[in-house]
């Protein structure tokens, strides 16, 4: 599927849900934070989503790579700030609907890494450049590559069963 907007994207609906729920505890009178510590969550927060819509618009694959990456580290500084909140939790008494928003919240969290991580691995292993590039040579290249592609395997399934060159390529899962 093609996502044309990134308020569209999966990861990004997460990482939406990310900064709602760190305003939630944030805003909760009980959490024990310093103004420092609070900004930073913020914006930890705040930054995820944020590099997955600049990466996803600026129009090349590199770019946007380098942004999931940001969002991804973003994630992570989310997941271990509340990581060390969750160890003082452990150690004082605290309200267990915080200690579980808490965890709530390092589940979105590792959530966002996770699909950041899934997403910028199948375009490394693509030969997609990204919006920017794509003019009416490149279109027509691809579709002969894969009419290309297609015809190979309409080709390949027309050897008998036992041939080494059918069998190698069912082997490597292309037919």
């Amino acid at each position: 599927m093609t996502y044309q907007r990134f308020e569209d994207l999966p990861v990004w609906q997460t990482a939406a849900e990310l900064y709602e729920l760190t305003e939630d505890l944030l805003d909760h009178d009980a959490f024990p934070a310093t103004r420092g510590f609070r900004d930073q969550l913020d914006r930890a927060a705040l930054s995820v989503s944020n590099n997955i819509a600049e990466g996803f618009e600026r129009g090349t694959t590199n770019e946007l790579l380098n942004f999931l990456y940001i969002a991804r580290g973003s994630a992570g500084e989310v997941r271990s700030m509340l990581t060390l909140k969750a160890r003082r939790a452990a150690k004082r008494p605290w309200p267990a609907a915080l200690k579980e928003q808490i965890s709530t919240l390092k589940s979105v969290a590792e959530s966002c890494s996770r699909q950041l991580r899934a997403w910028a691995d199948s375009l490394q292993n693509s030969d997609i450049k990204g919006q920017r590039h794509l003019n009416d040579r490149v279109r027509a290249e691809a579709a002969q590559k894969q009419k290309s592609a297609e015809f190979q395997k309409k080709l390949l399934r027309t050897l008998p069963p036992t041939h080494p060159r059918r069998r190698e390529a069912e082997e490597r899962g292309e037919i």
